[in-house]
């Protein structure tokens, strides 16, 4: 006898005359699931299943209806399976899940025929697990890939958004070709070319003809070493100078060049010089002298490395944006005196204050500083030389405090403690008010705020500890 499984050609009438336990073992060996049941669709004792079945789901499976081991939407599919098979109808296959006490429901897609003279139906089912983990798993592939792509559509979105939006004129190309990849509009208003199309244009036939030789240099160095200077370009048709800076990066096994231009106009006294050739800044770079760029809000615009030691920072990146009162002076005191006496006299001199790094070391530093207000981005600029401590220790020892210890600690024992406390608080104000002149300039409205006294009560101490006068020598 030949069983076409899943097929429209299986009849009922074939199997009428069979005993329908041996029909459904021998149907076991061809499918995962093999159910007898009676007419009316309660399971009887006969349940086979596959090695790769779950086991302990057909437990109590005997005596019970099949759409009560089903879950409820796919009870209705049930009992047209057995609706199908009572009628005679051609068998159709129809996926049900039963469901489990841990874990996901287990898919079966069933088939019933009638087989035996008392018309039992013989339900056969095919696990469909690993197809629904197949399709799972190609659902989350189709989510991954849309997500993918829409987080690319995200990303070119926002880089020809910053493209457009940028302030220099910019071009990207290939370097073996010099065929344009991007560009902005920028980039076209300053080379005369807006409303041409540029992309995949030559790199060198876009500027003038007394440009390409130096445009040319600089891409072929960049080839080769993989840096170079920046170039200055002129362009007589629109009366401007530009300052090219290019670099190289690699995307797709391909290598492409960053062109940057910074527009400048040609006058009669203007001077273009590129930051890489210019010897001021590469010696305020490489000074041993801390050095700090701020705008008038104190937030650092850029630093040299010597100040990027003193306030152990690895890069200029982590300093850039950040208040320099997080790293100089006294907080609340100094950097207050050092804007008043900027924005009033535009500079300042060899003024004591502290640098605090980033891992709490603290030196003693001199701080000198200027005022630039004049153009669209006023800023200060602050010098710090750091202290040795030789001249520390030659300070000290002019001031007289370790000699007044030593005179201190002789009288214990022959003057009452009461008198020699009153004594020293009287000396150390004494020698914090001198100082405090000192490093103003005797400018005695700053020296009281960093003080934290009010004028009066400075000018009090000072007549008290007679230093009223400023030229009064100790």
């Amino acid at each position: 006898m030949s069983l076409g499984i899943g097929t429209p050609e299986l009849k009922g009438e074939a199997l009428s005359h069979q005993d329908p336990a041996v029909v459904a073992s021998i149907l076991a060996a061809a499918v995962d699931v093999t159910v007898l049941m009676t007419p009316d669709g309660v399971i009887c004792d006969h349940v086979h299943a596959g090695p790769d079945m779950p086991q302990h789901l057909f437990t109590g499976w005997p005596g019970k209806a099949l759409r009560d081991t089903v879950t409820v939407e796919s009870r209705i599919k049930v009992e047209q399976l057995i609706d199908d098979a009572n009628h005679g109808s051609p068998p159709r296959w129809r996926q049900v899940n039963h469901p489990m006490r841990e874990g996901p429901d287990v898919p079966v897609m069933y088939s019933a025929i009638k087989a035996g003279p008392a018309g039992h139906i013989i339900a056969i089912g095919r696990d469909m697990s690993t197809m629904a983990q197949l399709q799972q798993r190609l659902l989350s592939a189709e989510q991954a890939v849309e997500a993918e792509y829409q987080r690319l559509r995200n990303a070119e979105t926002r880089f020809r958004m910053l493209l457009q939006s940028a302030s220099d004129a910019i071009m990207i190309f290939e370097a073996r070709t010099g065929k344009i990849a991007e560009y902005n509009a920028k980039a076209a208003n300053l080379l005369g070319r807006s409303g041409k199309r540029m992309q995949g244009a030559d790199i060198l036939e876009i500027f003038p003809e007394a440009d390409r030789e130096p445009v040319r240099a600089a891409i072929e160095a960049l080839r080769n070493v993989g840096r170079t200077d920046d170039i200055v370009l002129h362009s007589d048709a629109n009366k401007q100078q530009a300052i090219v800076s290019l670099s190289i990066f690699r995307q797709e096994n391909t290598q492409y060049v960053l062109l940057r231009m910074v527009p400048h106009v040609v006058g009669d006294s203007a001077t273009v010089l590129p930051k890489t050739q210019s010897k001021v800044v590469k010696i305020i770079n490489e000074m041993p002298i801390g050095f700090v760029v701020t705008d008038t809000n104190l937030n650092i615009l850029t630093a040299n490395a010597a100040f990027l030691d003193q306030v152990q920072l690895a890069s200029e990146e982590q300093a850039r944006g950040i208040s320099l009162e997080r790293w100089l002076g006294r907080q609340g005191v100094d950097l207050g005196i050092v804007v008043g006496q900027l924005r009033e006299r535009g500079e300042i001199r060899n003024f004591h204050t502290i640098v605090r790094g980033q891992f709490g070391t603290v030196d003693d530093v001199e701080l000198s500083a200027v005022a630039v207000m004049d153009g669209e981005s006023p800023c200060f600029g602050f010098a710090l030389h750091r202290f040795s401590r030789q001249r520390v220790s030659a300070n000290r020892t002019e001031t007289g405090l370790l000699r007044s210890v030593d005179e201190f600690t002789r009288l214990v024992g022959k003057v009452p403690l009461k008198e020699l406390v009153r004594e020293s608080t009287d000396i150390i104000e004494r020698l914090c008010i001198e100082a405090a002149l000192q490093m103003n300039g005797d400018n005695r409205a700053s020296a009281a705020e960093m003080l934290g006294l009010s004028r009066q009560s400075l000018y009090m101490k000072l007549h008290r500890y007679g230093i009223d006068d400023p030229s009064t020598s100790d």
